[in-house]
């Protein structure tokens, strides 16, 4: 025993080995069974070995108590110590199947089916599988047997021997295997009726291509004959008796469980047709009835049970009509529905874990093969596969999908599948979710081979191969001249624009004549430009199609590339980087503003890769201010410099839209940010950050024309509002107070005229007509509002707050910050505000009420007539005004006190104020919560409208947009608004309480 307080020896090395219950493990070696070989070092490494050692252990154990006598124990303890294949099979089989180690506990001699390792044993057939079910005699038996030869399948699976494409074979053998078994006890148990008929079991779907999981619904069609001289009527009804209790046999519960479930549901009119169906009934009906999706299934059909002939007869009679299924009308928009409705039956809080249906999941990559096959398939007989790491292999090798995209689907396809083996294993349980719990995710990734960091190396490379199957999906699934080319009859090679247009509308195109214009100009020709053009577009148009507007990203893209064309570093750019090109399909499909200001210097297209462009990370204040400053000193006159200020302004505005669309859309690489305060965040600084250096440059500029370095009066300007608090949006004005100072000896007249020169200047020349967005200077909060003073000086100001200073002015100055000018003069300004905006004995009374009543009447009065208050952003219940006002209530009537609140930044003073007790966490979230929405509604606005709005926008396009850029799918902008209301509505309450009512 180690003392107390000290770990053995033998815990600390059960650590080391991998068991995360090392006292349990300890107990479980302590275990008589276990004596022989307690101390044995083999035992140990090879238990340390499995996905889960602690499972092992539990499992070894378990089936060592289950042997019948000491001799059967000791030869089982035995073999295990001596013969490492199968120590590493038994073993690996229970630390990686908690369902299997339950089999070996009620069958305690199966363990001696892994004990062969001959090369036969390796890679069995159906022939050696059959042989595995030979001695059954009713379904009990089956199901025991059937184990038993899972169980071999199993320990090859996880020991390596077997790769994911082999295991799939075998389990669809064994399946096979399984079928004829259980048809062969139905038959038994009903000889008159076997005698009447001919019964063909024809496999569909995993099992039909080869390709089965561990446990999975085994597909079937069943195709009946009337015996030489029976009655056809007869023979169907004793096909379907037998057909039914076969597949009862499958699947019904017994002591032993089921094995799986058969599934006849692919069959004509599925589960409202006969079970079983003549030859001449099936083709009658898929001559004249059927839909695309059924033929996509038949590209599996294999004959696996009952009459080889008739089985045989059937695949031959309905493989030519398969191949036809690609110049049936809608197509290709016919699978993309299948898809889309697969994709949106999955609840939503599984998406995200769904393996197979999932956005880059397994249907993924089986949908985009097929539809490949199902178009390529008619004229190319090698693509005729039903198993889809064959047919991936055939494709590529014949050109119709790249090498390189061939091969990472391969691959993807390949962890996807043995991540999906692998997590059914566990239970043999039918499921295609990745489990939450760390214990399973941890199995999950040793099973795989992934032992440094099992849980963070996992998820890393699921999501890295889920990200490759969907950029590759879409651009095989998405590619426009698919639906071209399906539309022509065999033999033709030309594009047929009716066609097109079809898939352009398939693909959410409004116009799809004008968008087949543009991808003529540009795609068109022999000209290296068009080729790269033509290999990037596929990939293109479905990014756009993504989108709300993909008639505008079409449009937009032609436009940045006839301005572009000739430079040779454009469409290198899209093509080398990877980034680039998504980026860029993001920003011109999400709305007006940033294609918009793109188009007034296209060279801008450079942000958006990954090279020497800057990126799309925002540049900080400084460095802005360092580049706008040297462009205003070296410009000839004020003119100039104020134009290289609003250029700069422009280039960046661009910066952070794009950056701002492409986290809020996300893409291939890099899901979307789900922190949307940090969306918010980054925005509003970002845009504050370029006002602040844009006013410093305009001023320079103008100060350099006018008075040389020095201007005859100190001078700063303070922002106000959402510019004083870091959260300017893309249509803001610049809320700002001029305060100047007169320089020793000057007339205080000379200095006033001094600064209402350059107040004038810098207002004219930042909103002169121009290819750069004007930069609106607002002064209104200045003291006695438009009817005060535009400049005052320190003492002006010092003398007017004392004498004649409102409430309302103390409640604008809390958002008070200098942002640019003389840095002692705007840091004595704010000496000057402090005691107003932070008042040493808070708030009387009369000044909340005054507050209370300014509030009430700003609503009243500014909201727009016809306007629906619920859904305005600014002046609506529970938006901007409504958290802005309670919050700053807060700041005026305790901020001298609490240091925290002496913020000019909303969420800053939210989170203090909770820091502080002033309001509870669920509150303040719930305003946190509506204020970040609302702001972002806003800056949707602006993005999609290209102006500025307080409202959603009537349009429905511009409203999809906008749902897009909040995370909403196509058709969900009633989900978009539901949701605002109701987090607006909770904030809302919040505000009754705390403002109207605290």
């Amino acid at each position: 025993m180690a003392g107390p307080g000290r770990r053995s020896s033998t815990f600390t090395r059960l650590l080391r080995h991998g068991f995360t219950d090392p006292s349990a493990a300890e107990r479980l070696l302590d275990r008589a069974e276990l004596a022989p070989v307690r101390d044995d070092p083999v035992l140990l490494e090879a238990l340390g070995a499995t996905a889960d050692p602690d499972l092992a252990l539990l499992g070894l154990v378990r089936l060592l108590e289950a042997q019948p006598q000491g001799a059967a124990r000791r030869e089982l303890l035995d073999t295990v110590i001596a013969a490492k294949p199968l120590r590493d099979r038994l073993l690996g089989v229970l630390g990686a199947s908690a369902a299997l180690a339950d089999h070996l506990a009620r069958h305690p001699r199966d363990w001696e089916a892994l004990v062969t390792y001959e090369p036969r044993d390796l890679h069995p057939g159906v022939e050696e599988f059959e042989r595995g079910l030979a001695e059954v005699t009713d379904p009990v038996s089956l199901r025991v047997a059937y184990r038993r030869c899972l169980l071999s399948i199993a320990a090859r699976d996880v020991c390596g021997t077997t790769d994911v494409a082999e295991t799939a074979a075998e389990l669809a053998d064994l399946a096979t295997a399984t079928l004829r078994a259980a048809l062969g006890l139905a038959q038994a148990a009903a000889p008159d009726d076997a005698a009447a008929c001919r019964l063909a079991v024809i496999a569909m779907g995993k099992c039909g291509g080869h390709e089965l999981n561990y446990v999975s619904d085994v597909d079937v069609i069943f195709v009946g004959e009337a015996a030489d001289g029976a009655d056809e009527g007869k023979a169907l009804k004793s096909a379907t008796r037998l057909a039914s209790h076969m597949m009862r046999i499958c699947s019904e519960t017994t002591v032993e469980g089921s094995i799986w479930p058969v599934d006849a549901n692919l069959r004509p009119e599925g589960r409202n047709g006969p079970l079983v169906r003549t030859l001449s009934s099936h083709l009658a009906y898929y001559q004249r009835w059927a839909k695309t999706w059924e033929f996509q299934a038949l590209l599996k059909a294999r004959p696996v049970a009952g009459d080889t002939e008739l089985g045989e007869e059937y695949v031959a009679a309905l493989e030519p009509l398969v191949w036809k299924a690609a110049e049936r009308e809608n197509f290709v928009a016919d699978v993309q529905k299948m898809r889309r409705r697969v994709v949106e039956n999955i609840p939503v809080a599984e998406v995200e874990r769904e393996l197979k249906l999932g956005p880059g999941g397994l249907r993924d990559v089986e949908f985009a093969v097929q539809l490949l096959q199902l178009v390529h398939g008619r004229t190319d007989p090698s693509l005729r596969s039903g198993t889809t790491l064959d047919a991936l292999q055939a494709l590529t090798a014949g050109g119709y999908v790249g090498r390189a995209d061939g091969v990472q689907l391969d691959e993807a396809y390949r962890f996807l599948r043995s991540m999906e083996h692998r997590i059914q294993l566990y239970r043999l349980r039918r499921t295609h979710l990745v489990p939450e719990d760390e214990a399973d995710l941890r199995r999950l990734g040793r099973s795989l081979g992934l032992r440094a960091d099992p849980v963070a190396e996992l998820t890393r490379e699921w999501k890295r191969h889920a990200a490759v199957v969907r950029r590759l999906h879409e651009k095989i699934f998405y590619r426009p001249l698919l639906d071209a080319v399906a539309q022509l009859a065999p033999g033709e090679a030309r594009l047929s624009p009716e066609a097109a247009r079809e898939r352009l509308v398939a693909l959410g195109y409004a116009d799809p004549a004008a968008a087949l214009r543009h991808l003529e100009a540009l795609a068109s020709g022999v000209t290296r430009k068009a080729a790269i053009q033509r290999t990037l577009l596929p990939v293109l148009l479905g990014w756009f199609a993504d989108s709300a507007d993909p008639d505008a990203g079409l449009l937009n893209f032609r436009k940045v590339s006839d301005a572009l064309g000739k430079t040779p570093w454009y469409l290198r750019l899209l093509r080398d980087e990877g980034a680039a090109a998504e980026n860029l399909a993001r920003v011109l499909s999400a709305g007006r503003l940033a294609p918009d200001l793109l188009m007034r210097a296209p060279e801008a297209v450079a942000l958006l890769g990954d090279g020497d462009g800057g990126g799309l990370e925002p540049r900080g204040r400084a460095h802005l201010e360092q580049e706008i400053l040297a462009a205003a000193s070296r410009a000839e006159n004020a003119a100039q410099g104020v134009t290289a200020a609003r250029g700069v302004r422009r280039r960046e505005l661009f910066r952070t839209a794009a950056a701002d669309i492409v986290d809020s859309y996300g893409t291939e690489s890099n899901p979307a940010e789900p922190d949307q305060g940090a969306l918010v965040d980054r925005v509003g600084g970002a845009v504050s950050d370029l006002t602040a250096a844009t006013l410093a440059g305009a001023l320079r500029a103008v100060v350099r024309e006018g008075w040389g370095d020095t201007l005859p009066t100190r001078f700063a300007i303070i922002g106000m509002g959402r510019f004083g608090g870091h959260e300017l949006g893309y249509g803001s004005d610049a809320d700002v107070l001029f305060v100047h100072e007169p320089q020793d000896g000057v007339d205080e007249r000379e200095a006033s005229e001094a600064a209402n020169k350059v107040v004038a200047e810098m207002r004219r020349l930042l909103q002169l007509p121009s290819a750069d967005p004007p930069l609106l200077i607002d002064a209104d909060l200045r003291p006695e509002g438009k009817s005060g003073p535009l400049v005052r000086t320190l003492k002006s100001y010092e003398a007017y707050y004392r004498r004649w200073s409102l409430v309302w002015e103390s409640h604008a100055l809390l958002r008070a910050e200098p942002v640019a000018g003389d840095e002692d003069l705007a840091r004595r300004f704010i000496e000057l505000i402090d005691p107003l905006r932070y008042p040493g004995r808070g708030l009387g009374d009369g000044a909340v009420r005054e507050i209370r009543r300014l509030k009430a009447r700003m609503e009243s009065e500014r909201l727009p007539r016809g306007a629906d208050p619920r859904l305005h952003t600014k002046l609506g219940p529970g938006g901007l005004s409504d958290v802005e006002w309670t919050v700053q209530l807060l700041q005026l009537r305790h901020g001298r006190r609490e240091p925290g609140l002496r913020t000019t930044r909303t969420r800053e003073a939210l989170a203090a104020a909770r820091e502080a007790g002033l309001i509870s966490a669920e509150d303040a979230a719930t305003l946190d919560e509506a204020w970040v929405l609302a702001t972002r509604v806003r800056n949707a606005v602006m993005l999609v409208r290209g102006r500025a709005g307080d409202t959603f926008p009537s349009d429905a396009r511009e409203l999809a947009a906008v749902g897009r850029y909040l995370g909403y799918g196509t058709g969900h902008a009633g989900d978009m608004l539901d949701a605002y209301r109701r987090t607006t509505r909770r904030a809302r309450g919040v505000v009754e309480e705390l403002f109207y009512e605290g």
